[in-house]
Formats: structure tokens, C-alpha cells, sequence
């Protein structure tokens, strides 16, 4: 399908089943984080998911080539971004299999059935919003910071979305650790698994992938630590195998 690409806008080859997206440089573009979340994700065949702060629809679109869910709702409060994302989606000739809504992830309810999600997947803003000042209609500045949606406001709706059991799959900062462990408790979804994620070898880590369970038992498996850089300063086996490349591809 041909796509018409706006100012500062690129296509870039997701290398992943012919799978392409729209970014634009002067945009919060999506990360190492959005993959290794997307590759966390172990949701099963005929699922149906969704992607609380979009953004570029990376998620939804490149989930599409690893897993076989039926259907998936993106959500993205800022118009011209959810705009992207669905350009993205027809460029991928997914309108059948995503739908993006341009809605605040707070009002998810009054579009989404409660209870009716077997996953719901979110790589949100890391930062609070209390660290100076910030342009609240900046869109680098709404990715990463907690100015549209809080990290409270996300567990809580990916709560009420969830069937029982239903899995919510998450990104974050270790320093938020704490917040998190609390708010899930608070809203009956239970952590059932933490990978942290570490630049190298004896580096602290800087990533946590966290899977939990809507009213799930207690029971909290941590996954081998994964390094992204070995000594020599090149990606590790485990990062070019999350990207599906031989070494040295990336």
C-alpha cells in the first residue's frame, strides 16, 4: 500500500517478517525497550491485547510477526502520533488485526470491554512528573515523562481491562521497582515474573520486563539477568537472538 510520509518522517524495516513502521526523527521514536518488551510478551495463539500509550504502534505492529493474538486496540492520547500509527498499520496491511485509538488511556473504559482482555501490554512514561519544568504539549516530553497518564493510572486500567488471569506485561525503570510491586497488589494483578535488564556485566541494571497475572497466586520467578553489551562492547547472544539475527546484524 502506498503511504504518503509527512516532514521528518521515515519508514524503517522492523527485520521481522517484511514488517516496516513510520517514525519521525524530531518524535520520541521507539527503543531498545519497546522490543524486548514486544519479544516478553509470551501471550498464547487467538489472543486479544492492548497497548496502553502506543505511541508508533511498534508493539501491536511487530507482536504481529512473532505472534498469532486475532486482534489488538492501541491506545495513544496525542492525536498526531496515533495519526503515524495508523498509517503504519495500513502501511503493514493490518487494519484488520490492530485498530489505534486516539483516546486518553483513563476513558480505555468507555471504548474496551472490562474483563474482556486476555493481555494487556505498556512501555510507559519512566519519569515522574516532578523533575523542573516541561513543555506538557511536548511529545518527547509526554513519552517520558508522567504528564498525560500516571504509572498508577496504567496498572489500574490494565486491571479493569483483563479477564481473570489475564496477563499484563510491562517495561520500567528499577528505581520505580517499589511503585510498581504496590500498585499491582493494589489492583489485583499479581507479579509472576521479573527479568531485569543491565547495559553489561556488573553494571546495574537500568530495564525491568515484568510479567503479572489478574488475580493470579502468589508466586514471583525471576528470569537470568540479560546483558545487552558483552566486554568488547558488541551486542550478547541473547540480544541478537531477541532481534532474530545472526551476530553482527543488528
Amino acid at each position: 500500500m502506498e503511504i504518503t510520509l509527512k516532514e521528518n518522517e521515515r519508514i524503517e524495516d522492523l527485520q521481522c517478517k517484511g514488517l516496516k513502521i513510520i517514525q519521525n526523527k524530531k518524535w520520541f521514536c521507539f527503543g531498545m525497550d519497546a522490543v524486548l518488551l514486544t519479544n516478553y510478551c509470551d501471550i498464547k495463539n487467538s489472543s486479544k491485547i492492548v497497548d496502553l500509550g502506543t505511541g508508533t504502534g511498534i508493539i501491536p505492529i511487530l507482536l504481529s510477526g512473532k505472534r498469532n493474538y486475532s486482534k489488538a486496540y492501541g491506545v495513544e492520547i496525542q492525536a498526531e502520533v496515533a495519526e503515524m500509527a495508523e498509517r503504519s498499520v495500513k502501511l503493514n496491511n493490518l487494519q484488520d488485526k490492530i485498530e489505534i485509538l486516539n483516546i486518553d488511556l483513563k476513558d480505555a473504559l468507555e471504548y474496551l470491554d472490562a474483563g474482556s482482555f486476555d493481555a494487556v501490554i505498556s512501555n510507559p512514561p519512566y519519569k515522574l512528573n516532578n523533575t523542573g519544568i516541561i513543555n506538557s504539549d511536548d511529545k518527547k516530553a509526554i513519552s517520558r515523562h508522567e504528564i498525560k497518564c500516571t504509572l498508577e493510572d496504567v496498572i489500574s486500567t490494565a486491571s479493569q481491562l483483563l479477564k481473570q488471569y489475564g496477563r499484563f506485561y510491562m517495561v520500567h525503570r528499577p528505581d520505580r521497582l517499589a511503585d510498581i510491586m504496590c500498585f499491582l497488589r493494589k489492583y489485583k494483578l499479581e507479579p509472576k515474573q521479573i527479568r531485569f535488564v543491565h547495559p553489561k556485566v556488573k553494571a546495574k541494571p537500568n530495564m525491568i520486563l515484568i510479567r503479572a497475572s489478574k488475580n493470579g497466586n502468589p508466586e514471583l520467578k525471576f528470569d537470568p539477568p540479560l546483558y545487552i553489551y558483552d566486554d568488547e562492547g558488541s551486542y550478547t547472544e541473547d540480544v541478537y537472538k531477541i532481534y532474530g539475527m545472526e551476530d553482527g546484524q543488528i
